[in-house]
């Protein structure tokens, strides 16, 4: 199938730019690995490098910073699978995170440590995303 129509609802609602480079990718992949999981796997990578997911879409990186989002990222294709930070730049800066969780309105972050702000953006953007699917 190729990208367009396969393309996920969060990059539907996202910048036409994180939507080519997921698309491209897709297509690419389904040409190396095949229609499935690993194309998706494959997309979603390149995404992450240039992206991360804010609530219900994704934006660009701040300052166009570059690079894997998280620890599964940075270690390349096939390797054991490791759990991922869901969209969210695991490496950014603990200020980069604390606003994002700003932005998305997350109670208690003012007391959060790094890792903690991480698995409420998680939280937070799984949640916007499902409410945004249900209108």
């Amino acid at each position: 199938m190729p990208g367009r129509e396969a393309l996920p609802s969060t990059l539907k609602r996202s910048p036409k730019k994180a939507q080519d480079t997921w698309v491209k990718t897709h297509d690419s992949a389904v040409e190396t690995y095949g229609e499935g999981r690993r194309a998706h796997q494959t997309a979603y990578a390149a995404l992450k490098h240039s992206y991360e997911k804010v609530g219900d879409h994704w934006e660009e990186k701040e300052g166009g910073k570059k690079g894997p989002s998280d620890s599964q990222a940075a270690r390349g294709a096939n390797r054991k699978p490791t759990k991922t930070a869901g969209g969210v730049d695991a490496s950014a800066s603990k200020e980069h995170l604390y606003e994002l969780a700003q932005k998305l309105d997350i109670k208690g972050r003012s007391s959060m440590n790094k890792q903690e702000l991480v698995k409420a953006l998680q939280k937070a953007n799984t949640k916007e995303t499902a409410k945004a699917r249900k209108k």
